[in-house]
C-alpha cells in the first residue's frame, strides 16, 4: 500500500474501482499519526521516499500533560457535550476537580481526558462534577514532576550529543547522523525537537 500512496502522491493519478482508465486529480493529503515514523524507517517498517513526500509541513502537538490550561479548555468542552447529551446541561467542575485535572499527568492523553469527563458526567450526584466523580482525588503530581525531570535531563544530555556530533562533522547532518547511529530523519527531528540550529552550531565552533 506504501508504493501505491507514494505513486499516486508523485503522479496525481488514480483508477477508480471498477474503472479501467486512471484519472488526472488535484488533491491535498492531509495525515495523522502516533507512531514514530522516524523509528520505523530505521526499521524498514516505513518508505523513507514516502515520509519526505507527506511530511512537507509537520505539526507536532505536544503531550496534554505539557499543554497547561488546555486540559482544562477541552475538559470543559466535553463536559457541555456529554452533559448535553444525556440532559444534564449546566453541570460544572468544583474548584478540586479542577486542580486535579491540572496536576495529573495524563499518560492516555485526550482520549484519557475525554472518557474519564464523560464518566463523570454519568457518575456525578448532583450539579457539580467533583475529582473524586473523575476518579482523581487520590492523583498526586510527584510522578509527572518526576518525568518532567526526567525528560529534561534526557534532553539536555541529547542536545549537548547531537551539538557535539554537528561541530565535529562541521555542520554535516549526514556525517553527523552517520556518528550519532541514526538516520538522517531522526537527526533532524531531533534538532527540531531540542532547538538546534545548523548555522548556530557552525558559528559556536568558528
Amino acid at each position: 500500500i506504501q508504493v501505491k500512496l507514494l505513486r499516486f502522491l508523485q503522479e496525481q493519478r488514480l483508477q477508480r474501482v471498477g474503472g479501467r482508465q486512471e484519472i488526472q486529480i488535484d488533491t491535498r493529503l492531509v495525515a495523522a499519526t502516533n507512531a514514530d515514523l522516524k523509528h520505523l524507517i530505521e526499521t524498514g517498517k516505513f518508505r523513507e521516499d514516502l515520509y519526505f513526500r507527506i511530511a512537507v509541513v509537520t505539526v507536532r502537538l505536544l503531550p496534554l500533560r505539557e499543554r497547561g490550561e488546555d486540559v482544562v479548555f477541552l475538559a470543559q468542552e466535553f463536559l457541555q457535550r456529554y452533559a448535553t447529551e444525556i440532559g444534564r446541561a449546566g453541570l460544572v467542575f468544583t474548584p478540586d476537580a479542577l486542580r486535579a485535572l491540572k496536576r495529573y499527568s495524563w499518560p492516555g492523553n485526550v482520549r484519557e481526558l475525554q472518557n474519564r469527563v464523560k464518566r463523570a458526567v454519568i457518575m456525578a450526584s448532583g450539579s457539580r462534577v467533583t475529582a473524586s466523580d473523575l476518579e482523581l482525588e487520590h492523583e498526586s503530581p510527584a510522578g509527572s514532576t518526576a518525568a518532567l525531570t526526567l525528560r529534561q535531563a534526557r534532553e539536555n544530555i541529547e542536545r549537548e550529543m547531537v551539538q557535539q556530533a554537528l561541530r565535529r562533522n562541521a555542520g554535516r547532518i549526514t556525517s553527523a547522523a552517520a556518528e550519532l547511529g541514526i538516520s538522517r530523519p531522526t537527526l533532524y527531528e531531533l534538532m527540531e525537537k531540542l532547538g538546534i540550529s545548523k548555522d548556530r552550531v557552525n558559528a559556536n565552533s568558528g
